[in-house]
């Protein structure tokens, strides 16, 4: 019995160009509530949960991260990063790379741990429409990745098994989603992990952006 593929997408640094937009945003955030942390280490969380995030800052940083304090650096993160949105750009190949699966009848979803709000800037950017693409976002489940709630949700809307779909990201944080839903975990360097820490984590092919996915969509069951 043949398997039918599916497709889910991470957004930042897997279909649009923001991851660095991203880091920007949350430097400004941080350093806005008086929190000193190196731009690097703000890059290795992105695509995390805030949660986690938030876990990570108390972890580094020793101060006090409270609920108040969260739900500032949220609202603080989004305004700065719709003042970046104008420079916000698809990865090269990513338009093209959904409308060869949607040609081909092949079945995808986006699942981001970004909230809607932050999202709508990079579907726009993507000429994607939330009201005729399944998407799943922050808002929508108890547990952002590394947790595996997002592609397990963007599945059902597909109805399909998560096992039959292919986990497309550019973070290590996709990776041991993917890895932890059985999904076949599938990383892309356009986020800026390097292959080897995304191999670890679980990816089974590493390529280059989407355009080179779509390249060898062949290699992943990307066919009919």
């Amino acid at each position: 019995m043949r398997v039918e593929t599916c497709f889910l997408f991470d957004l930042d640094g897997t279909l649009v160009d923001s991851v660095y937009q991203h880091v920007l945003a949350w430097s400004q955030a941080l350093d806005e509530e008086g929190i000193a942390l190196s731009v690097w280490r703000i890059h290795r969380k992105i695509g995390m949960s805030g949660g986690l995030f938030t876990n990570q800052l108390l972890r580094e940083t020793g101060q006090d991260i409270s609920e108040d304090r969260i739900a500032r650096l949220a609202r603080l993160h989004a305004d700065a990063y719709g003042r970046l949105s104008a420079q916000i750009r698809p990865l090269p190949g990513a338009r093209a790379l959904l409308a060869n699966l949607t040609a081909a009848g092949i079945p995808w979803a986006i699942a981001t741990s970004g909230r809607m709000e932050t999202a709508r800037v990079n579907l726009r950017a993507l000429d994607v429409d939330p009201e005729r693409v399944p998407v799943v976002t922050r808002d929508m489940v108890k547990y952002a990745k590394p947790d595996p709630d997002l592609f397990l949700a963007a599945a059902e809307k597909l109805g399909r098994g998560v096992e039959t779909a292919v986990i497309v990201g550019d973070s290590i944080w996709d990776m041991l989603a993917a890895r932890r839903c059985r999904g076949l975990g599938v990383g892309l360097l356009s986020g800026g992990y390097g292959a080897d820490e995304l191999e670890r984590s679980g990816a089974v092919r590493v390529y280059e952006d989407p355009a080179d996915l779509l390249k060898h969509l062949d290699e992943v069951g990307g066919r009919r």
